[in-house]
């Protein structure tokens, strides 16, 4: 039990850890992406417009799934292949994207929330399902 726990938090920190980075590494090497990043950000903070770029938007769905995948496969890692690491990590990941959609409800169409927030669990699964297989 301890090492699913530990599992789900070391997941849900590499998650994190992994996302800010990657989304540093895009903004380094595209620099469209971070003025994108910024404009967001800005937008949800003061409540102004912004557009969103679906190709910046597909990055973040690409990003989320590949993140998804090794948080998953580093929880049942820790967790000695128990599945249920990956599995709790999804589901709060799927929380915290939920709690994202409601903060960015408005500035992003529809089809990015469904999909990027539908991956999260299964991706974290998969994740996990390849560590049982290696």
């Amino acid at each position: 039990m301890v090492r699913i726990v530990l599992g789900v938090i070391a997941g849900f920190f590499a998650w994190a850890i992994l996302w800010f980075g990657g989304e540093k590494i895009i903004s380094a090497l595209w620099p469209e992406f971070s003025a994108h990043q910024a404009a967001f950000q800005a937008a949800i903070e003061n409540g102004g417009q912004f557009t969103a770029n679906t190709r910046m938007l597909l990055t973040h769905i690409v990003l989320g799934s590949i993140v998804s995948v090794l948080a998953g496969f580093l929880a049942a890692l820790i967790a000695r292949g128990n599945q249920r690491a990956p599995l709790v990590l999804g589901f709060l990941l799927l929380a915290m994207g939920l709690m994202k959609v409601a903060m960015s409800w408005p500035y992003v169409p529809l089809w990015y929330h469904i999909i990027f927030t539908a991956l999260l669990l299964p991706m974290a699964m998969m994740g996990g399902k390849l560590k049982t297989t290696t």
